[in-house]
């Protein structure tokens, strides 16, 4: 059950992708455990919850966590074989080929997450896992095989969908659904009922990865043992996901959402995702109470990814028309108003990414509804005042979310370095920052950062969040926006997680962010 601490007072968190804490036990990127091991860190550091990146499951090749095939299932990319009783049964590591030893060793000693070759070899070792809990557990009814049932049974609202669609997909060889033969794309039942028979033993193993995970999970999060674990909600999933294909009449896929044209960008922004169709959804909006279901099993809180969007999604249409849905502000409000309700209800605590061009009404709305925004220091200005002045973050309202970067966004070293000799000088010039010995003629440097860190987690919110990268002051970004390469999304700690409590540097780090959250008083009573 979602953490109810978070219901009220004062907390710090850190924010970091999962892929991006990896233990000496795993295979080159983050896992489930792992959670647990990077909280001892945290609690160390005074930190009492940990934001996360989405962990829903990618598509084919994918390295972003924005790429789901599912908006409800876990990347079996997170789950740790070391924790598998049945991969330690057929011999454990030991049992890969001497190419796969050296490409394990090759990822975990990697710098950044080498996702193809994790992909390659964990796979395998998963089936092989399967394969022995098939032969071992589930052909002999034994009380893990029920335990599986039951899971099966529990979650079978959205795994068995979930588990057919990803074993079609195996089956077509990845291809995009749109390509599939006309029943199974149009899911009629003749169709569906002869897949579910001819591909039943890969629908079994699907569903089995998604209770490993589960059963991972629900260990993490108790080890967490204080640190309370926030995830991502994200605005909508790919095309080409067991989501869109269940629910075809709910999306539209002629069309695509998009931003407009604004202060930051002159064209703005064609997403190439699909377009929800408000008007049948409404008004039981029956996927977002189940979407927030799932968050609510996994995480103490969630953050609302684009939460403009669900007030109105710009749509952009093939014929290069583009309008807002809904399209009249009342029906906008009335929307978006009803869609943090249902978020809410789930019992987790929610946030929202209110960042670039959102209309006052969208803020008067979250306002009145009591849910958190974003404050990024480096944006919080009196746009329309003369010379644009910094907002002292100890003004922040308590019912927002403070922070000093994103994971889009270059990180705190990085803007300060960049930023012109007005803008340092006025923001050294803060309240919190005045007395602080924040020097704006000089670079970025740890006397920088620590008065940054200061006025951060004194700010007026009760919840501050601060990406990893900045409480360190390191200049590695998790996301460019608009490139696709091998380096975005694989960022890593430059330490093993265990690490984090012997390494000097990371000591002395959390004994400064301790001595900081206590001497601001964010530790909740």
């Amino acid at each position: 059950m979602p953490d109810a601490r978070f219901a009220y007072g004062r907390h710090t968190g850190a924010l970091v992708p999962l892929f991006s804490i990896p233990s000496k036990r795993s295979w080159g990127i983050g896992e489930i455990p792992d959670l647990a091991r990077f909280a001892g860190w945290l609690r160390r550091a005074a930190l009492d919850f940990v934001m996360l990146l989405p962990v829903n499951e990618m598509g084919d090749g994918q390295n972003s966590p924005y790429s789901a095939l599912s908006a409800m299932a876990v990347d079996p990319l997170y789950i740790a074989l070391s924790e598998i009783e049945e991969f330690a049964a057929v011999g454990g590591e030991e049992t890969l080929s001497s190419a796969d030893r050296s490409a394990l060793d090759r990822a975990r000693e990697s710098p950044r997450v080498e996702y193809r070759v994790i992909r390659d070899i964990k796979w395998p070792a998963l089936r092989a896992a399967f394969d022995r809990f098939e032969a071992r557990e589930w052909r002999c009814g034994s009380l893990r095989a029920a335990q599986f049932r039951d899971f099966m049974e529990r979650e079978r609202w959205w795994l068995d969908d979930y588990a057919l669609f990803r074993a079609l997909h195996q089956e077509q060889e990845g291809r995009y659904w749109l390509e599939w033969d006309e029943g199974i794309r149009g899911r009629l039942p003749d169709a569906l009922t002869a897949a579910r028979e001819r591909l039943s033993r890969e629908i079994l193993y699907r569903s089995w990865l998604q209770w490993v995970a589960a059963e991972q999970w629900a260990r993490a999060r108790r080890d967490c043992d204080g640190v309370a674990i926030f995830g991502d909600f994200p605005f909508v999933v790919s095309g080409d996901s067991a989501d869109v294909w269940a629910r075809q009449h709910e999306f539209r896929l002629d069309a695509s959402v998009g931003t407009p044209p604004d202060a930051f960008s002159a064209t703005g922004q064609n997403w190439g995702l699909p377009v929800y169709r408000w008007d049948v959804m409404a008004p039981q909006f029956e996927w977002f109470h189940e979407r927030a279901r799932r968050s609510a099993e996994l995480y103490d809180g969630f953050r609302v990814d684009h939460l403009v969007g669900f007030y109105r999604t710009y749509v952009r249409e093939r014929d290069g028309g583009a309008a807002f849905v809904p399209s009249d502000e009342p029906s906008q409000t009335a929307q978006g108003e009803r869609l943090l309700d249902i978020f809410g209800e789930c019992g987790a605590q929610i946030v929202a990414e209110d960042l670039g061009s959102v209309p006052e009404f969208v803020r008067q709305s979250m306002s009145r509804l009591g849910v958190p925004g974003y404050k990024v220091l480096r944006w919080e200005r009196f746009w329309d005042e003369p010379g644009r002045p910094f907002r002292d973050p100890a003004t922040y309202p308590a019912v927002s979310l403070a922070t000093s970067s994103t994971h889009d966004t270059e990180t705190l070293s990085e803007w300060w370095d960049t930023a012109g000799a007005e803008e340092r000088s006025a923001i050294a010039a803060l309240p919190s920052l005045l007395a602080s010995g924040c020097d704006p003629s000089s670079d970025f440097s740890d006397a920088v950062r620590d008065a940054l860190l200061r006025a951060l987690c004194g700010a007026g919110s009760n919840l501050v969040l601060i990406p990893i990268q900045d409480i360190f002051g390191w200049r590695d970004r998790i996301n460019t926006p608009a490139v696709v390469d091998d380096v975005n999304w694989t960022w890593r700690l430059p330490w093993r997680v265990e690490e984090l409590l012997t390494q000097p540097g990371a000591q002395e780090r959390a004994e400064f962010m301790r001595e900081v959250i206590e001497r601001c008083r964010r530790p909740n009573p």
